[in-house]
This record gives C-alpha cells, structure tokens and sequence, in this order.
C-alpha cells in the first residue's frame, strides 16, 4: 500500500501550498510533523509565487491500494 505524507502551508500572501513526502517513516507522531513544519517555514527555503510559506494549516497521511488488472 502506497503511503504519502501532505503537508499543508499557506503563505504570507495567503496562498495555500501541499508538499507532499512519499513513503513517510512509521510511526510519526502530530507533535514531530508540526515541528518539523515549523522548521520548514523558519528555513525559508520554499517559496510560491515570490511569498514565503507563513502557516502551517494541517498534515495527513495518505494511503493508496492500487490493483492492477491487466
């Protein structure tokens, strides 16, 4: 089962943003991906349109069963 972590940012200009990680370790917990989306917004590292990601609006997982018929 495919597996994919979505997380959730809206920018200073108010502009929501998914960046999305595939496979994502087990176990995560809400505490470490909030921290870690913390780290993302003070790195400044991602931008859209010229406008930093400000917020972070939520995580999930996403899991995937694909059956393949032919």
């Amino acid at each position: 089962m495919a597996k994919t972590l979505q997380l959730n940012f809206t920018t200073a200009a108010g502009k929501k943003v998914m960046l999305t990680v595939d496979e994502p370790r087990a176990g995560l917990t809400a505490a470490a991906v909030e921290t870690a989306m913390q780290e993302i917004i003070a790195s400044g590292v991602f931008e859209v349109d010229g406008t930093l990601l400000e917020t972070s609006r939520g995580a999930r997982i996403v899991e995937r069963h694909v059956t393949e018929l032919a």
